[in-house]
């Protein structure tokens, strides 16, 4: 086979992928193993970094088993991983502990209580980029710091999942710095690790990984790498990036006024902007090129369709069955309001906010209530991607969709209507991988620049263009959903009072 390869890794929460990718950025093969979540208890979420390897070198022998030659026309190796698993390793590399508490795994949700009684937000958002969170790798270290004490104290250094994968391949202990700004630990202003931010949680600073440029050349595959793998000997391997920020970049999201919105069981909008955007209510993750992607989550976002099958069709309708039911409807489902917070609120002061109907009428049937789920998940969207615009420089002028949501037209036509911007959908799924290989044609120079590989990898299959006559029905009711949304707050707390 003619020409450079790059040989892309995602380990994902659900399973290890590999996959190569050729210089125009095509995905020749891919490969998946899938891993165990282990929950030792309620709320608790752990992996095994040894099952990620076990899976990366089972993907990358079939894969290299699949192309003729792939092995010598490698160029470069880029890794991407699901983001604050918390690895702990020793001066050898090798694991402290067998196992990683995920980024789902809320067992610090006390540190971060006993965090947010002591600091106001806007005590500590300019040191972090980010308000507190269980996610955040720092109140992970707190809790294995004072529940697993002897692993804490052996541990030489701190890895996210990609990082201990590219630690089997090269040898090298390295963080780079989209993980390294989405742990609660790093400063915005200097990209590099917080001295107040590491005081205030009473952590060690050396333990801390190097952080360095996702672009930049780690290592090169050791010989004992090579025999397990079957990859080359001295094949370069990138210091990489947090699997969101691959994936923004491989879906061509890497300018200020570009967006994503991935919608899966929740929806999460992402702006990209050239600062974080410091609010109580926003996140922040550093992105591949140097920007930063400030996102807001809704909990139910895909899940809000998935309890309408549970609830009004005991799970015997399909989701298309469904869509095809709120079609039936007329944009605005005459003036019936979906408030879509089935499961609370990830940040903020209304945590445990509730989910409603308002404005029933007898008028209103079945096709009515589910048109209103779909335009309701998109209005409390449009209410966060008010407040990104509200704090940012260069407002969202066009959105990149990704995720179930994006397969279901309906919706895509709603949303694009309800944020009177265009909404476009990447030709390939993987924008993971496509991210990695955007990485790697960079770091190889066949690009100048990550934004001209971006450009000459992605594509788009679709453009959904708002139609007028529905922003002309939607514009009023995102206004009054927003009031409706502010009321119902001081009925949340009187709500949890009641008896059950």
């Amino acid at each position: 086979m003619a020409g450079k390869l790059t040989l892309a890794i995602d380990v994902g929460t659900g399973s290890v992928r590999s996959a190569l990718v050729d210089s125009r950025g095509k995905i020749l093969v891919i490969a998946a193993r899938e891993h165990e979540q282990i929950v030792p208890q309620f709320g608790w979420s752990e992996q095994r970094p040894g099952d990620w390897w076990q899976g990366v070198v089972a993907t990358i022998r079939e894969v290299l088993d699949k192309v003729p030659r792939a092995r010598a026309n490698i160029d470069a190796i880029a890794a991407c991983g699901q983001m604050h698993g918390t690895v702990l390793v020793d001066d050898a590399g090798k694991l402290v502990r067998d196992t990683a508490p995920l980024w789902n795994d809320k067992r610090t949700v006390g540190y971060v209580a006993a965090f947010e009684k002591l600091h106001r937000p806007e005590s500590y958002l300019a040191d972090s980029a980010n308000p507190a969170t269980p996610a955040w790798p720092g109140f992970k270290l707190q809790w294995l710091r004072d529940n697993d004490p002897d692993a804490y104290r052996r541990a030489a250094a701190v890895l996210m999942p990609k990082d201990y994968i590219n630690l089997r391949l090269t040898g090298e202990i390295a963080m780079d710095r989209t993980d390294g700004g989405a742990s609660f630990l790093m400063d915005p202003r200097t990209m590099e690790w917080s001295e107040t931010m590491v005081g205030l949680l009473g952590l060690d600073r050396i333990k801390l990984a190097p952080l360095r440029n996702p672009l930049e050349i780690l290592g090169h595959v050791t010989e004992k790498a090579a025999i397990e793998t079957g990859l080359r000997e001295g094949t370069p391997v990138l210091v990489g990036a947090g699997d969101y920020p691959a994936a923004l970049l491989g879906s061509g999201v890497c300018r200020p006024g570009i967006g994503s919105e991935v919608m899966g069981t929740s929806a999460i909008i992402t702006a990209v902007a050239d600062q974080p955007l410091l609010e109580a209510a926003v996140c922040n993750v550093g992105t591949v090129e140097g920007n930063w992607g400030a996102f807001m989550l809704l909990e139910s976002g895909g899940d809000a369709m998935r309890w309408a099958r549970r609830a009004f069709h005991e799970k015997q309708l399909s989701y298309s069955d469904i869509v095809a039911r709120a079609e039936e409807a007329p944009p605005g489902s005459e003036r019936l309001f979906f408030v879509p917070y089935l499961a609370g609120e990830r940040l903020g002061e209304h945590r445990n906010a509730r989910a409603q109907y308002f404005g029933i009428g007898a008028s209103h049937g079945l096709a009515h209530m589910h048109r209103a789920i779909l335009e309701g998940v998109a209005f409390a969207v449009k209410r966060h991607i008010n407040v990104l615009d509200g704090i940012s420089a260069v407002p969202l002028q066009r959105i990149v969709a990704s995720g179930g949501g994006a397969k279901t037209s309906l919706w895509l036509r709603i949303k694009a209507s309800v944020y009177n911007i265009p909404i476009l959908v990447p030709a390939e799924a993987e924008c993971g991988i496509i991210g990695c290989a955007i990485m790697a044609a960079t770091a190889t120079r066949r690009f100048a620049s990550l934004e001209a590989a971006a450009d000459a990898h992605v594509s788009y299959v679709d453009e959904i263009i708002p139609d007028p006559r529905w922003s002309e029905t939607y514009a009023p009711m995102q206004i009054f959903f927003e009031k409706l949304y502010r009321h119902s707050q001081a009925l949340y707390n009187d709500l949890d009072r009641l008896p059950q």
